[in-house]
């Protein structure tokens, strides 16, 4: 993954947790605060914090719109705890005014688990990954209530309760991997970002190269 560079939003919450993996993962990792921060990176990560603030604050650095139209664009998206609610195109719970970015088919239920004082860790199992199961940290987590057909089912609790889901470029979780050493979601986050990245960055053959030639001169003339 040497090179591959992804960005974290680093408005608030454990910004640095998430540095700290991806970076020993050997991915080159951008702090996203502005939009041109943006510009170049082939990942993004979402993560962990209080899911209302990073929202005004997105709004604020004029983040949100750019966020939103970057995850239609295809970019693969790593969000956790608040950064799943970020993804989540319905939000239960939420404070008057808070929107998401969207883009996974979910229901999420925020504060599900109770206040600080409920947190918790487990062990999950994840098929994906085989063994051994991941070692999760639930902070005044989030709860994903309902999983649209878009959508399948990463990780559940022994109870059945879904914790972890993903479609297509998108990963989603309501639990804390970068708090207990777990890098198997953010390896996973990375392979899709590379992926993405040789798409993005491959070379344009001729008729690539004709095609974006006449639509800049379609765009010149249209602004003469």
């Amino acid at each position: 993954m040497s090179g591959l560079r992804v960005g974290v939003l680093a408005l608030q919450g454990d910004v640095r947790e998430h540095v700290r993996v991806l970076s020993s993962l050997g991915a080159s990792v951008v702090n996203v605060r502005r939009p041109q921060d943006l510009e170049g990176i082939r990942g993004l990560v979402l993560p962990g914090g209080e899911s209302s603030v990073i929202d005004k604050l997105a709004r604020a650095y004029g983040l949100r719109q750019p966020i939103r139209e970057a995850i239609a664009a295809g970019l693969p998206v790593l969000g956790t705890c608040a950064g799943l609610i970020l993804l989540a195109d319905r939000v239960g719970g939420a404070i008057a005014g808070q929107e998401s970015f969207g883009g996974l088919d979910i229901t999420v239920q925020r504060n599900a688990f109770g206040s600080q004082v409920d947190s918790f860790e487990t062990e999950l199992a994840v098929p994906a990954f085989g063994k051994p199961p991941v070692h999760a940290a639930f902070i005044r987590a989030p709860l994903i209530e309902r999983v649209g057909p878009g959508a399948h089912v990463l990780a559940t609790l022994p109870d059945g309760r879904i914790v972890a889901v993903e479609q297509g470029a998108l990963i989603g979780l309501a639990f804390h991997p970068e708090v207990t050493g777990e890098t198997r979601f953010h390896q996973r986050f990375l392979g899709t970002a590379r992926r993405f990245a040789s798409k993005t960055d491959a070379p344009q053959g001729p008729r690539d190269r004709a095609a974006a030639a006449i639509n800049t001169a379609d765009a010149t003339r249209g602004r003469t």
